[in-house]
């Protein structure tokens, strides 16, 4: 199931040459994933407050067309692994002002408790674990 996030780029996120910089793509991606937690009908402060982390574990971006100041964008992020421990994630952001595919990116992460040791989704969170499993 794909998960959209959609908003408009900020001036503070462009550079010199007046296009959104490199680095800020990976912080909207991360943003998309906060939303698709919301979505799934968990939120992020919800598994926090359980005591369990996500790291990532690698960005991987390619890009294609850019992003400039006041450009509407849409993220679309999709869960493409999971195996109870780890899970990946597949991204495309769009440029819907004008029409173009921006990136398409994709991560990777892990549950972790607060001493960063892997857990067990299952054993530490079944109602997350399930959702996962849903969406897979």
């Amino acid at each position: 199931m794909d998960f959209k996030y959609m908003r408009n780029a900020y001036y503070y996120e462009t550079d010199r040459m007046d296009i959104v910089h490199h680095s800020n793509y990976v912080r909207w991606l991360e943003e998309a994933r906060v939303e698709m937690m919301d979505k799934m009908g968990f939120p992020f402060a919800k598994l926090e407050s359980l005591g369990v982390l996500v790291p990532v574990l690698s960005v991987q971006t390619e890009y294609f067309y850019p992003v400039r100041f006041g450009d509407k964008f849409e993220v679309t992020s999709r869960l493409t692994d999971f195996n109870g421990c780890k899970f990946s994630l597949e991204y495309e952001v769009s440029n819907i002002t004008q029409d173009k595919l921006s990136l398409k990116a994709k991560t990777s992460h892990c549950f972790t408790n607060t001493q960063l040791r892997p857990v067990r989704l299952k054993k530490i969170c079944p109602e997350l674990y399930e959702l996962y499993l849903k969406y897979m």
